[in-house]
């Protein structure tokens, strides 16, 4: 902080109560010493109220906002310490009683105040939004100054706006105590608050962190159960996402992606013959349409799969051999990216878990499935093929990257940026199937 701490025993307060703050004069908006953002709308909000303070008579607001101002960086607002800076100096002048500087220093603090909330809800890069009711939302000054004002306790609301989740205010509060290091936010820093920002911090949540292959049940913000996971390989890189699960599906299928059938089962097919796609589970079928006739495989020129030269629908049948193991937890996207389970365990052992075309595979599916049921016992309803089973609620499923992570300590623990995603943009594909 400032040397200059606003409190309630400040001579500025003090004497602000004892005047009661009557309406400004008019002039009020001549008299200002710089121009105030949306300057119509912050005067229109506290002729509303009859020039009542909304923040000089709460001392442990102000000192929050000022605080929250001056690292505004991290945040997104980058005038953030100026803007602290110019309301001290308003604060200074109002602490003479004069109605105009209070009025000055009031419509400062709001418009500051606005700035650094819309801030916190500017768009972010590099997310894929497959449910839009997840992407922030930017709030009109109107809209941010009336629900501050409603607020029983504003320091309490500036607190909990300013922290957004408890992720990101952990990343954040380890980030400002870097930044004596610094000097100011790192490319890198900045980009991982802004996956943070996005997390949710109240309900239900899974939040898949794609940098330590780690899936987290979320409650209000906080991890309430977690497994490791599988991950798309570098090259065919798990999509940053948000969207929302409404069903789980047993028994899958899997659709053998198009590189795969060429790269891997066509050239199987042509070594062992037709009858590898029977005993590995897997069927041809005559297009992409649902449903699709199951064809004799032997009808198939092969070699012109292999060679890239035609393209064949390959799935793979439930059972043990199946690739989406027994449980399919999918959200709509156009990636088709989803979260499953799998047959293959052993490689859950790996530090590193970067074996997928795009898909996360879980470690426990089934109880990752019985939260999402709220302990009900993940089991189908019948022994059918794609047998689906409504979520008793809709949960928002995010995929992120959190190469930035508070430690225990406090201190940042950097993670391997194995997507490339910290630096400059470009070099990794996108998986847009999935296994």
């Amino acid at each position: 902080m400032s040397a200059m701490r606003v409190t309630a025993t400040n001579l500025f307060l003090s004497g602000l109560l004892g005047i009661g703050l009557v309406a400004a004069p008019p002039s009020v908006a001549q008299q200002r010493s710089f121009e105030l953002p949306w300057a119509p709308t912050v005067d229109r909000f506290y002729v509303t109220r009859g020039e009542q303070p909304l923040w000089l008579r709460n001392g442990a607001a102000i000192n929050l906002l000022l605080e929250t101002l001056e690292r505004g960086a991290l945040d997104g607002l980058s005038t953030g310490p100026q803007l602290a800076l110019s309301a001290r100096a308003a604060l200074e002048r109002a602490s003479s009683g004069d109605p105009a500087d209070a009025a000055e220093a009031e419509r400062l603090l709001s418009a500051a105040w606005v700035l650094y909330v819309q801030a916190l809800a500017r768009p972010v890069d590099g997310i894929i939004f497959a449910d839009p009711k997840l992407k922030p939302a930017v709030s009109t000054a109107t809209a941010i100054l009336a629900e501050a004002a409603a607020a029983p306790l504003l320091a309490e609301h500036v607190q909990r706006v300013s922290a957004r989740n408890p992720i990101y205010a952990a990343l954040r509060d380890a980030a400002w105590r870097d930044l004596s290091f610094l000097g100011e936010p790192t490319r890198r820093m900045r980009t991982n608050l802004d996956r943070a920002r996005i997390l949710p911090a109240t309900g239900r949540a899974v939040v898949v962190d794609l940098a330590s292959q780690r899936l987290f049940m979320m409650q209000d913000g906080t991890p309430v159960d977690e497994m490791r996971v599988i991950v798309g390989k570098p090259d065919m890189a798990t999509p940053l996402m948000a969207g929302t699960v409404t069903a789980m599906t047993f028994n899958p299928y899997w659709n053998v992606p198009v590189d795969l059938a060429q790269k891997n089962i066509a050239p199987n097919v042509l070594r062992n013959g037709v009858g590898w796609l029977e005993q590995k589970g897997y069927e041809v079928l005559a297009s992409w349409n649902d449903p699709a006739e199951v064809i004799d495989p032997a009808t198939f020129d092969w070699k012109a799969v292999a060679a890239g030269k035609a393209e064949v629908r390959v799935r793979q049948k439930p059972g043990h051999h199946n690739m989406m193991g027994g449980l399919k937890i999918a959200f709509p996207n156009e990636l088709g990216i989803y979260l499953h389970d799998t047959p293959d365990r052993a490689l859950f052992e790996q530090s590193r878990r970067t074996f997928s075309s795009g898909c996360v595979r879980l470690e426990d599916a089934k109880r990752l499935g019985r939260w999402l049921l709220k302990g009900r016992e993940p089991e189908p309803l019948n022994g059918h093929p794609e047998s689906p089973l409504a979520l008793p609620e809709a949960v928002p499923v995010y995929l992120t990257y959190l190469t930035a992570q508070p430690g225990a300590d406090g201190t940042l623990a950097i993670l391997d940026d194995f997507y490339g995603l910290d630096g400059e943009p470009g070099g990794t594909r996108v998986a847009r199937t999935a296994s």
